[in-house]
């Protein structure tokens, strides 16, 4: 079993920046394939990022290229999301996500196999 959980959410203005953290403990972490997704009210899941876990492969949804960055920490067993210039669009409840065995460049809600409690961003104008 796998445990993710996401911090780093919170209230912030139009154009600020936040890194996302996603910390993963439990059985084969260094075989995961980790990912971020965006749950805005109303909207279906959406990818953001993804990174698997052995290499240096990082993967973006259109919405975000050019604004985040995915990251990792082996040490620490830690996932990064920098989010920059953030809109109000922004807005949602942000996921980690994992699927184990996986180095693909496709990512989508119904492939992750373990998924965090989330955490909230709110992006004001």
């Amino acid at each position: 079993q796998v445990q993710l959980a996401e911090s780093g959410g919170g209230l912030v203005q139009a154009g600020a920046s936040l890194r996302l953290s996603c910390v993963a403990s439990g059985r084969a972490v260094s075989t995961l394939a980790i990912g971020w997704f965006r749950q805005a009210p109303g909207k279906d899941s959406e990818f953001l990022a993804a990174i698997v876990w052995s290499g240096s492969d990082v993967y973006y949804g259109d919405s975000v290229k050019g604004r985040c960055t995915i990251s990792r920490d082996h040490a620490e067993n830690t996932v990064y999301l920098q989010m920059n210039s953030l809109k109000p669009e922004d807005t949602g409840n942000y996921y980690c996500a994992a699927r184990n065995y996986y180095s693909g460049s496709y990512y989508s809600h119904n492939m992750m196999q373990f998924w965090g409690k989330g955490t909230l961003v709110t992006v004001s104008s």
